[in-house]
C-alpha cells in the first residue's frame, strides 16, 4: 500500500472513530431527555380509544402531524439545602404544566404545548417540534420538601425549586415480649 493510500485510511479511520464517538455520546445524554407527546390535551390515549396517534386536531382544524417525540432537555443541581430542576420547555405558558410529586424522590412534570398557526392562509412545508401532552418523570438525587417547593416559567424555561427534606433521626425501636 502506497504512503498516500495508507495516510488516507488512518485519517478516515479516525474521522469514523469521531463520528462514532458522537453518535454515542448524543445517544447517551439524549436518551433521557427524549420525551414522548401525545395528540389533545389529555395524555396519552387510552388502549381502547382507537385514535390515530399521528394524527393532530386539537381544536377542530386540520394541522400538520408533528414530531412524536422531542427533546426537553433537564438540569438537576443539588445544593446543601435544595435541589434546583430546570426544564427547556419553549412555546408554552405556566398554566400549561403540572407538577407533581410521587414520592419525596420523583418529581412529575406533566403539560400541554400547543399548535399556534403562524399565517392563517399558509400551509406548512415541515414540522418539525412535537406538540401535545408529555410527562416527564425526574428521579431526584436527594428527598425534598413537597410543602416548601416553587416553580416559575420564564423565558421558556421552567425552574423548580425543592428545598432538602430535613433528615430524620435514626430512632431505635424497642424490641418488646409479645
Amino acid at each position: 500500500m502506497t504512503k498516500l493510500a495508507e495516510q488516507l485510511k488512518h485519517g478516515a479511520g479516525q474521522a469514523w472513530e469521531s463520528l462514532a464517538e458522537g453518535w454515542r455520546e448524543l445517544g447517551a445524554r439524549a436518551s433521557g431527555a427524549l420525551t414522548r407527546f401525545w395528540p389533545g390535551v389529555d395524555g396519552p390515549p387510552s388502549a381502547n380509544a382507537g385514535s390515530d396517534p399521528t394524527a393532530w386536531d386539537d381544536a377542530g382544524d386540520h394541522r400538520p402531524s408533528s414530531a412524536r417525540w422531542s427533546f426537553m432537555a433537564v438540569d438537576v443541581y443539588a445544593s446543601r439545602d435544595r435541589v434546583l430542576v430546570r426544564i427547556e420547555a419553549p412555546g408554552m405558558t405556566r398554566e400549561d404544566f403540572r407538577i407533581e410529586m410521587s414520592s419525596p424522590e420523583l418529581l412529575s412534570i406533566a403539560g400541554h404545548k400547543r399548535f399556534e398557526r403562524a399565517y392563517a392562509t399558509s400551509s406548512y412545508a415541515l414540522v418539525q417540534s412535537a406538540y401535545g401532552s408529555f410527562r416527564r418523570d425526574i428521579q431526584l438525587p436527594v428527598p425534598v420538601d413537597v410543602e416548601r417547593a416553587k416553580a416559575s416559567y420564564e423565558a421558556g424555561v421552567l425552574r423548580v425549586d425543592l428545598p432538602r427534606r430535613e433528615p430524620t433521626p435514626n430512632r431505635r425501636i424497642e424490641v418488646r415480649a409479645a
